[in-house]
């Protein structure tokens, strides 16, 4: 039985916009992974939180929510996000673990948690807290990294990689970065209490000669035309999927929850918030609700 707390990763300070996406030849990623998540995620709602939202590279696809929640770990890339979409009174901000969420029951109407699913350490309690948070038969869309793909078998059959892309287990290839088996993944999304409705392979064309070769728009447009029937075989590197919640929960209260003690009853003092059940006060920095560290104030300690 696990007793310490998963490690978290942390990209606070990293310039993970312009050394990743920006400029950077990820172009057909982006656009299939957006063409990915119009399939999956319903048009409209009342509230949508997105886990892990860096510096909001995807907000523009959430247009039809009336409240947007931007959560993610590092407050740096946070805000980048509020910089982008801070004007927007719709867009709430919060720097949170995935693993103690700090959002009422059955808060969500949608989840979206693209490109996070490969840093966590025990995903089946993040699932749990997404469960959670997500209202009963909503829909929650999510994304893995596949070690099953067809770029690691080739590899591994022809004895250039030596682990084995068929072993269920997840495959750690640098800390805190997973591969998962798709058999793997399904079994625990299906144990957190999601139903499984649809999913896409996506991305199967990341082939650094082929991007080079072929404009991003048309890799994009072949690899929506056969996401669906490749979801069969699953042999893409990245795995998107639309679950429903079938954990029956009631919303209890407005928006926050107390991640230390679970109370409902947080008030905003200042620029905190507080929570009288426990003490704790968690700090608003700029208007970015960070939940990560709390603050008791009968004992100062964190």
């Amino acid at each position: 039985m696990h007793t310490t707390q998963p490690k978290i990763i942390d990209y606070e300070g990293s310039r993970y916009r312009t050394e990743f996406w920006e400029n950077q030849g990820r172009e057909y990623e982006d656009l299939a992974e957006r063409a990915a998540i119009r399939q999956l995620l319903p048009e409209k709602g009342a509230v949508l939180i997105e886990v892990g939202a860096g510096f909001g590279r995807l907000a523009d696809l959430y247009g039809g929510y009336d409240r947007v929640i931007l959560m993610d770990y590092s407050l740096s890339l946070l805000q980048e996000a509020q910089r982008r979409w801070g004007d927007d009174d719709r867009f709430l901000f919060v720097a949170a673990s995935a693993y103690t969420m700090p959002f009422v029951d059955a808060l969500a109407d949608s989840i979206v948690m693209i490109r996070v699913m490969h840093h966590l350490q025990r995903p089946s309690i993040a699932l749990g807290e997404i469960g959670r948070v997500l209202r009963d038969e909503n829909v929650f869309v999510l994304e893995y990294a596949n070690k099953r793909n067809l770029k690691s078998i080739g590899r591994y059959v022809t004895r250039r990689q030596s682990w084995s892309p068929f072993g269920l287990e997840p495959y750690e290839f640098v800390e805190l970065n997973y591969d998962f088996h798709p058999d793997w993944m399904t079994e625990r999304i299906r144990g957190a209490g999601f139903l499984i409705e649809k999913e896409l392979a996506v991305s199967a064309f990341r082939v650094g000669l082929l991007k080079q070769i072929v404009p991003a728009t048309w890799l994009a447009r072949f690899d929506k035309s056969i996401s669906g029937v490749g979801a069969a075989l699953k042999l893409a590197p990245s795995v998107f999927v639309r679950c429903r919640n079938t954990r029956q929960s009631a919303r209890s209260g407005d928006l926050f929850l107390c991640p230390v003690c679970k109370g409902r009853s947080l008030s905003r003092v200042d620029d905190t918030m507080f929570c009288p059940d426990c003490q704790s006060e968690w700090a608003i920095v700029g208007g970015i609700y960070d939940f990560r560290q709390s603050v008791s104030r009968e004992t100062g300690s964190v």
